[in-house]
């Protein structure tokens, strides 16, 4: 019953996102143009410009979803998140330093995955401690990491050429306006989606706690670096396409706890549906709120991750 109301949600939500826009294509011509019997001007517009931006927004929010399930069974933490941790900023750094040295998109992908990866260790290794996990630890570790990421993106911004600084400034937002290539983003998505949810079980163990996974046989350490990888490659991925996207990580895997429970082998699945929906949903409202004038579409997540991480800590220091 869940998956289907998600499905449906999900198809509801890209649906919106063809008919809507600074040219209103309405419901009924963007039927048409799905069934080819609209004029070609519509059909060019639905499936040329707003379908491609509507499955990029599904695969990046799917893959922020799903990477922020597997970091907060990887820290045993309900507040990880790529955006909160450091991992979007360090990925953001990397490639805006790939951008400015000049490399070919290949290079900025992998400085991305590589700048993702060494922010996610770090605060591991930095929360781990002693091997005691302390969350005060692992959040401050982790406000303190993204800090020093904002610094050094300003840094490079006031070292970029003006003629790139807006750009830069709305992808570092969250922008999708040149988004038109979904293909890396679904099928990235849909292999860790799977992947996720054949190891649901180990996932379901590994929450726990590691001795308890240990003890039933689970191989902690590779285990993890593989956790490290997927996360490190969907925020990566994530970064190098549409730019730093907050708090649907945090948002969508306790929004699917509550109506679910903790099992792994719906939540992670369930986490990818949602989060895909609700990125295509917060990218239809930065292009309409405004029209002609896009917003950010990072500045609508945040606005709705905010709060309920603000909830989220009080909850955590009255049960404290």
């Amino acid at each position: 019953m869940l998956f289907a109301g998600l499905i449906a949600i999900s198809a509801a939500s890209v649906i919106v996102a063809l008919a809507s826009g600074s040219a209103d294509v309405g419901f009924a011509g963007a039927w048409q143009a799905l069934t080819g019997n609209a004029p070609d001007n519509i059909e060019n517009l639905v499936w040329q410009l707003r379908m491609p931006r509507a499955l990029t927004a599904f695969g990046v929010g799917g893959l922020l979803a799903v990477a922020g399930v597997l970091m907060q069974v990887l820290l045993r933490n309900p507040l990880a998140e790529p955006y909160i941790l450091g991992s979007s900023g360090g990925a953001a750094v990397a490639a805006l330093l790939a951008m400015m040295l000049g490399f070919g998109s290949a290079l900025i992908d992998t400085a991305a995955f590589l700048g993702a990866m060494a922010a996610t260790v770090l605060v591991f290794s930095i929360a781990q401690g002693s091997g005691s996990w302390a969350p005060a630890r692992l959040l401050l570790t982790g406000v303190v990491l993204a800090a020093g990421f904002s610094a050094a993106t300003t840094l490079l911004l006031a070292l970029s050429p003006d003629q790139n600084l807006r750009g830069m400034l709305f992808w570092l937002m969250g922008d999708l306006s040149f988004a038109y290539s979904p293909g890396r983003s679904l099928w990235l998505l849909a292999v860790a989606a799977a992947a996720g949810t054949l190891a649901s079980r180990h996932l379901n163990v590994l929450a726990r706690g590691e001795l308890q996974a240990a003890i039933v046989g689970l191989p902690v350490a590779g285990f993890r670096l593989a956790i490290f990888a997927v996360t490190s490659l969907a925020v990566a991925v994530s970064v190098t396409t549409v730019g730093v996207i907050g708090f649907i990580g945090l948002v969508i895997p306790h929004l699917v706890r509550l109506l679910a429970g903790s099992d792994h082998r719906v939540v992670l699945p369930a986490s990818a549906l949602a989060g895909g929906s609700l990125l295509v949903v917060a990218d239809t409202l930065a292009r309409t709120v405004m029209a002609p004038r896009q917003l950010p579409v990072g500045a609508l997540t945040a606005a709705i991750g905010v709060p309920l991480f603000l909830i989220l800590m009080s909850r955590g220091r009255r049960s404290g």
